[in-house]
């Protein structure tokens, strides 16, 4: 029997050691489907219930193994329906090789069924590379260059192929005219940069008496040499989101994350250094860096394309984070201002402190913030977390320590509602021995995650350790922008587009065969989290949370917070109202030293 262009791709696919592609079905790709048939499932259809779920599979599957994710789609609405997840994976450079049909090439132009101009929907999002098969010569060559592109650029490339060429007989390229060969493999290789500019970045950090360190998820394998220049130079170390498990959270001087969901500390590092090393890091909100002027800054990037954003860098260092580092160090200088590092280990052990009185104040009827915080000391040291966004990664972000082997991630850069549980799917694909838990909140649980519980019934004793839970804060508030609408707006609650329906999550768990809990007592919460991580099977947490405990910014004054404490009270909530007076009893240890940051902003601005 004759090879066909959809028995090739696949072929190719597994010269590339490509394990998973995460899919869904589609005339588009029949017959891609039918060589699946042929080549006895090699590599691994794995069903998702949508195309979107699919890309986010790819994309968690990327993240925690650090390899190229693959997924699959059919023509138009298939297509459609990845771009979201192939989004997600552009914004936050995760190699990503999508595969979708197109209706047949002597269809085309004609406005023919599920016929979708493919080569322009994609332009942006595979801008690196995208490209479709017309012939079967064009295979290996546009396939490779797929892989060896989303690999080498940590991008999103696609391949589109007619379903009338899947079905032609596959003929290599041969030696001869307009004909492109290819071969297979991705070499590894560490950029660095030239010795005179790692000499003026030193200079430059030498100088510095208030060092202020921020990595991103470019400092990953990094991790030893990140600890040692802190260490030389007496600097505190915080986390972009994408990056959190770059370093331990545990170490006294890693302040932990910073933003909008990040933590005092880090804000107060980045207010008050005089010189900032970035790793690894493309963080995009400039106000919660230093003042323009403030300190001399210096970048590390292995992408010359990002480097020189975000802030005024004195010195871009192109290269991989640990060659440079390794390079940087011995030009360091040990720091003798120690001041400053002991500054910054009170105030992040300040910060836990209050993190732990958070926790504990009383809500109705549980506090989300104690959902994650009693999690923090059960995490399995192997663990695999993700967040969905929402107020669910605020504290994902505070709350929980991560340390060692565990790793985590999100949405980072297109900050997208949903990614949540296929991350996880993807992630026990990549490691199958590993626990994984998803902490994700109901409006991202109603939008995606629901579906998905069927994927895990579908698959989970294929895995090694079958333990994967998910775990709603049932709040039945679209929260996040309910509360950036009281902080930014001065609004109440607008209940047509912010209230949802409460869903029995663990009974419908239950009814697919996985395990489910439903907890709406404080009292309960870690005998939960211990049930779970002890469970056979995946289970379902289903924490019936307070939607007015407010995920409090780091730069937030006591004027904000009253307002959005007020705007509570317009709601006519008697409930609000009486969480409101408990959480102002304790206000003054949330924000540590908000008042001595108020009263400094102010002599400034009268100068």
């Amino acid at each position: 029997m004759s090879t066909k262009v959809s028995d090739h791709v696949l072929e190719r696919l597994r010269d590339w050691g490509v394990e998973y592609v995460f899919a869904y079905p589609g005339d588009g790709i029949n017959g891609l489907l039918a060589a699946w048939g042929r080549a006895g499932d090699n590599p691994r259809f794995i069903q998702a219930r949508h195309e979107e779920m699919a890309a986010f599979e790819a994309v968690g599957y990327a993240k925690f193994s650090g390899k190229a994710g693959v997924c699959a789609a059919t023509s138009g609405p298939g297509a459609i329906h990845l771009l979201n997840g192939l989004y997600d994976a552009k914004l936050d450079h995760v190699p990503v090789v999508a595969i979708v049909g197109q209706t047949n090439r002597s269809a085309m132009g004609g406005s023919y069924q599920q016929e979708v101009d493919l080569l322009s929907l994609y332009k942006d999002v595979a801008s690196d590379f995208c490209e479709m098969v017309t012939v079967p010569e064009q295979l290996p060559n546009v396939l490779d260059r797929a892989m060896r592109t989303a690999m080498a650029r940590r991008s999103v490339t696609a391949v589109i192929i007619p379903a009338d060429v899947q079905e032609l007989d596959y003929s290599p390229p041969k030696h001869a005219f307009k004909m492109v060969p290819s071969s297979l493999g991705m070499p590894r290789y560490a950029p660095v940069p030239s010795d005179e500019d790692v000499t003026r970045a030193a200079e430059v950090l030498n100088a510095g008496e208030k060092v202020a360190i921020l990595i991103g998820q470019g400092a990953r394998g990094a991790r030893e040499e990140v600890m040692a220049v802190a260490d030389r130079l007496g600097a505190g170390v915080a986390k972009a989101l994408l990056g959190k498990d770059a370093l331990d959270d545990d170490l006294p001087y890693v302040t932990g994350s910073i933003g909008l969901l990040g933590t005092r500390p880090s804000y107060e590092l980045m207010q008050d250094c005089d010189t900032l090393l970035v790793i690894g890091s493309s963080f995009p909100y400039t106000q919660f860096l230093p003042e323009f002027g403030q300190a001399r800054a210096v970048q590390i990037d292995i992408d010359p394309h990002m480097v020189g954003m975000r802030y005024p860098f004195e010195v871009n260092l192109v290269g991989d984070a640990r060659e440079t580092l390794t390079r940087l160090l011995p030009l360091l200088k040990s720091s003798k201002n120690r001041g400053w590092r002991k500054k910054i280990e009170k105030d992040t052990a300040r910060w836990w402190e209050v993190m732990e009185r958070r926790a504990a104040v009383d809500a109705d009827p549980v506090n989300p913030e104690y959902v994650a915080h009693a999690l923090n000391d059960l995490l399995p040291d192997n663990v695999i977390l993700a967040s969905d966004s929402g107020s669910a990664a605020n504290w994902y972000a505070r709350h929980l320590k991560l340390r060692g082997a565990m790793r985590g991630s999100l949405s980072g850069t297109l900050a997208t509602m949903g990614p949540g549980v296929p991350y996880v799917i993807g992630a026990k694909f990549a490691h199958g021995d590993r626990p994984a838990i998803a902490l994700v909140g109901d409006g991202a649980m109603q939008m995606n995650g629901m579906a998905e519980l069927i994927t895990i019934a579908k698959y989970y004793r294929e895995w090694q350790d079958p333990r994967l839970i998910v775990a709603i804060l049932n709040n039945r508030d679209l929260n996040q922008v309910t509360w950036e609408m009281r902080a930014m707006e001065g609004a109440p609650q607008f209940l047509p587009s912010q209230s949802i329906p409460d869903v029995a999550y663990a009974d419908f768990a239950r009814l697919i065969g996985l395990d489910g809990m439903r907890i709406e007592k404080p009292g309960d919460v870690r005998g939960a989290w211990e049930a779970a991580l002890a469970a056979d099977k995946p289970c379902v947490l289903d924490f019936v949370t307070d939607p007015a405990v407010p995920p409090i910014p780091p730069h937030a004054t006591l004027d904000q917070i009253e307002a959005a404490a007020v705007s509570i009270l317009k709601g006519d909530s008697d409930r609000a109202a009486m969480v409101r007076q408990g959480f102002k009893a304790k206000i003054q240890e949330f924000l540590p030293g908000s008042h001595q940051r108020e009263d400094r902003h102010r002599t400034k601005d009268r100068r």
